[in-house]
């Protein structure tokens, strides 16, 4: 792999880190939340949501926009909101502007989700776009644990506003995008789309493999003029040939969140603490054993994804995923029984969840929504993506409480297992093969009208 190559990528996914961390933070700061401002259980699911819906804003608003501006200027705007968001959320002096900030922070984390892997997909040769791709994964658990260890490092059972600096911490990897950006280049396929075709083959060459530099540009340029008198973006991405595009696109990200990963992220202070962790700051100590197992789970998938390959890492990972759920969810069921022990074995099966979802799931999400769809469309098509898994996210995290009170957490993390039983059922015939084909390959399989599984 070229060193150019990955210190683009690495730039840009700090994005991702940024991803992980503001959408981390929460979690320990939560507890002294409900402290400082008395909040109810709606209050926190309000606040944990927020930053949900700011993310479906983003999503929504923004995918025909980095079309247009390109790749590289969206996250350099992004930054810029990211760094806003850090500072308005520590300063926040009312419970309604925290709760307007965490939207402001949202809306950058929802362009960045997608954005970011796109411009790294984009710009990657293909017998390593899935590990690159999956380093902007690396990020977000990076970004999460950083969160975790902010969290538990400011709490102090005795400061009532100790919240604040957990906020504040994500002003320094803002800073860190938004200078860095500036000395990458935009993608050469964003190039070649605009026909600023010199440019774009000039990077092209400085980034992927010389035996494919001449195919790729042609089956740009060949793309270029099949799109050039055809319909607008958004009737293009849903004609019938993209329809496998589109239905990989929505059901990862729905058995993703509906597994329940993001209850975890969010919650997992108040899991634990049901599980009989009584101190706000020793309830944070699980969750950075959980962000530690993230970020090395992730290290195995990138070093894997472009070995094994997609489809099997999915299979491998769901079937993992259903068992630890359900072992987390009897042992909640049989609390009174199990004593102390609850709070050792709800760790360890939760951890094992959380290693199987980031081997499979959790990579695979970003790294086929940025594979499957043309250049034309991609940051439509990605945009599409990142609303369906910030949508599916917020329902999740607006109605874990409400399903824990009614159902209880061992009901709650069942029901996340079945759901997983389905998404074994539904990634058999819907997740494809992407491992070594170029970006041009996938498209051309989808124009002869073939199936996912045949990929």
């Amino acid at each position: 792999m070229k060193t150019n190559v990955l210190l683009i990528a690495t730039i840009a996914a700090t994005g991702g880190l940024l991803f992980g961390f503001d959408t981390g933070v929460i979690s320990g700061a939560l507890p002294f939340l409900k402290d400082y401002w008395r909040l109810s259980d709606g209050d926190l699911e309000w606040l944990t949501t927020a930053v949900l819906l700011g993310a479906v804003l983003g999503a929504v608003s923004s995918g025909k926009l980095s079309d247009v501006l390109g790749r590289k200027k969206m996250i350099i705007i992004n930054a810029v909101i990211f760094t806003v968001g850090a500072v308005g959320c520590g300063y926040a002096r009312s419970f309604n502007l925290l709760l307007v900030m965490r939207i402001v922070v949202g809306v950058a984390i929802g362009i960045t989700s997608y954005v970011v892997p796109m411009y790294i997909s984009e710009i990657s040769p293909a017998a390593k776009r899935g590990a690159l791709v999956t380093l902007n994964q690396l990020m977000i658990t990076i970004g999460l644990l950083a969160s975790y260890l902010a969290d538990y490092g400011f709490s102090d059972n005795t400061n009532p506003e100790s919240w604040r600096w957990m906020f504040i911490v994500g002003l320094f990897p803002a800073l860190i995008l938004l200078a860095g950006m500036f000395f990458l280049p935009e993608t050469p396929r964003w190039l070649i789309s605009r026909n600023r075709l010199a440019e774009g083959r000039r990077i092209l060459q400085s980034v992927e493999d010389p035996k494919l530099v001449d195919s790729i540009y042609n089956d740009l340029i060949k793309d270029n003029e099949l799109t050039a008198n055809g319909q607008s973006e958004l009737k293009e991405i849903f004609k019938p040939w993209l329809r496998p595009a589109l239905i990989i696109t929505v059901g990862i990200f729905f058995f993703q969140q509906f597994s329940g990963v993001n209850t975890i992220i969010y919650y997992s202070p108040i899991i634990f603490k049901m599980a009989g962790i009584t101190s706000n700051s020793a309830s944070i100590i699980p969750a950075i054993i959980i962000g530690t197992v993230n970020v090395l789970a992730c290290v195995f998938s990138i070093i894997f994804l472009d070995r094994i390959g997609r489809r099997k890492l999915y299979i491998i990972g769901i079937l993992g995923m259903i068992p630890s759920l359900a072992i987390a969810g009897i042992c909640f069921l049989l609390k009174s029984e199990l004593g102390n022990s609850l709070i050792y074995l709800s760790v360890l099966s939760i951890v094992s969840f959380i290693i199987f979802i980031n081997i499979s799931l959790s990579p695979l999400g970003w790294l086929l929504i940025s594979e499957v769809f043309p250049v034309k469309v991609r940051g439509l098509g990605m945009s599409i993506g990142s609303l369906s898994h910030w949508g599916f996210n917020a329902i999740i995290a607006f109605t874990f409480l409400t399903l824990v009170h009614s159902i209880g957490v061992g009901g709650t993390f069942c029901l996340y297992a079945i759901v997983c039983v389905g998404g074994l059922i539904w990634g058999y015939y819907y997740i494809p093969e992407t491992k070594g084909k170029t970006l041009e390959q996938i498209e051309q399989h989808w124009r002869l009208g073939k199936s996912p599984r045949s990929l």
